[in-house]
């Protein structure tokens, strides 16, 4: 594990690296369970490489695709634990031949209308 993996930054920092408010960081540490940034002896929290991660997820779920706070935690969860995300490469490729099939159905319907 190297040295930046072990690195932990203050709620402060943290703040000004992703431009989000101290309030918000608090406030979303409250509403996400997925978020669980460290304290220390004095109860200052210490964010981790990893609750960065979530962070800027949460972040993206909420600012850009505008998702709501219980969607976003859902989503956030789903993605946490690999749901939807092919496991074996067997399964990736089923993916992308189901996504290939359904396209040239679309191009096909396309043609079609193009046609008409």
């Amino acid at each position: 594990m190297c040295a930046l993996e072990n690195r932990r930054y203050p709620i402060s920092e943290v703040s000004e690296m992703l431009d989000i408010p101290l309030h918000v960081l608090r406030q979303w540490e409250a509403r996400f369970p997925q978020l669980k940034p460290k304290r220390d002896q004095a109860n200052r929290r210490y964010y981790q490489p990893t609750d960065i991660e979530i962070l800027r997820r949460i972040k993206q779920l909420l600012h850009d695709d505008k998702m709501t706070t219980q969607g976003a935690s859902k989503r956030l969860t789903a993605e946490m634990r690999g749901e939807g995300a092919p496991q074996t490469n067997s399964e990736a490729q089923e993916l992308i031949d189901t996504i290939d099939t359904e396209a040239r159905k679309m191009l096909d319907i396309l043609d079609n209308y193009d046609h008409d």
